[in-house]
């Protein structure tokens, strides 16, 4: 039996990825139940997460989506925990990831690329937040998302010493961003409205009811500064906006020979580090 202050490393270790588990699509033992595989089992995961959410998934209800007993789906993960850090993986393949070695100098164009591409993900996948939070993320795919971060953000020529706090300006930020607006068009289609129709219905019952609040009072000029663009105008502009100050920043921390791009090429850093915790995309 592990003791008590083993526990905690066991479990920060603790990742299908690490533990030499079955590759995708084999079974683990004996016969394999009749049209299941690994690949399919977690498309499914995938389909469900996006159609009823986290709170609702269950192994059960996963089997009864694929039509076979729960048990079945147990020849090809160990775990629910093992099944959702696959389907957190299979999904970050939707990201596509800029050439970021040809072209160091473009390193801003592919910062907005990342960014964005992680945005969409969050949004589309809005499962996909609060698992980031519990995995290592060390999957195939998110070590090709975190290995392009690294390298646009190396691009800058940024000194090493300030490239993790430019990664978590960034990818933080977007993070943050791309989970709001995640949960609200959640919010939204649980109401059965439009993401414009739910924006006028609350701001119009917050202004009614709560008109003397000096907060409600003081966002009046930026509630108008808005126009007449529909939500998903308001985000995408929210979000260029936030994005063009993030990277104005980096630029302001460059040396000025490096952001005219008369830098000697080292000054972009040395060999790929290695990914850790604290640089995984948040």
């Amino acid at each position: 039996m592990a003791k008590a202050a083993d526990r905690p490393k066991r479990a920060a270790r603790t990742s299908v990825w690490l533990e030499g588990k079955a590759p995708r699509g084999t079974g683990r033992r004996g016969a394999q139940p009749t049209g299941l595989d690994r690949d399919r089992i977690t498309e499914a995961t995938v389909r469900l997460l996006d159609a009823e959410g986290l709170a609702k998934f269950s192994m059960r209800r996963l089997a009864a989506e694929l039509n076979v007993t729960a048990m079945s789906v147990y020849w090809y993960v160990d775990t629910k925990d093992d099944l959702l850090e696959l389907a957190l993986d299979r999904v970050a393949a939707e990201m596509r990831l800029p050439d970021t070695e040809s072209v160091p100098g473009e390193w801003r164009e592919q910062l907005r690329e990342l960014a964005a591409g992680y945005r969409d993900l969050l949004v589309r996948h809005p499962w996909v937040s609060p698992l980031i939070g519990e995995f290592l993320n060390i999957g195939p795919n998110w070590l090709g998302f975190s290995l392009a971060i690294q390298r646009a953000v190396r691009n800058t020529g940024l000194t090493p010493s300030r490239q993790n706090g430019a990664i978590a300006a960034v990818f933080q930020f977007v993070y943050g961003f791309g989970t709001i607006e995640g949960h609200f068009r959640a919010r939204v289609a649980a109401a059965g409205m439009t993401q414009d129709e739910y924006f006028r219905d609350a701001v119009g019952s917050v202004n009614e009811e709560l008109a003397t609040n000096e907060a409600v009072r003081s966002a009046k000029e930026l509630m108008e500064s808005r126009g007449e663009g529909t939500v998903s105008e308001m985000w995408a502009r929210d979000f260029t906006i936030a994005l063009d100050l993030m990277i104005a920043g980096i630029e302001s921390l460059l040396d000025p020979a490096v952001r005219t791009g008369d830098a000697p090429a080292e000054a972009a850093g040395s060999a790929p580090a290695g990914v850790t915790e604290e640089e995984s995309p948040r």
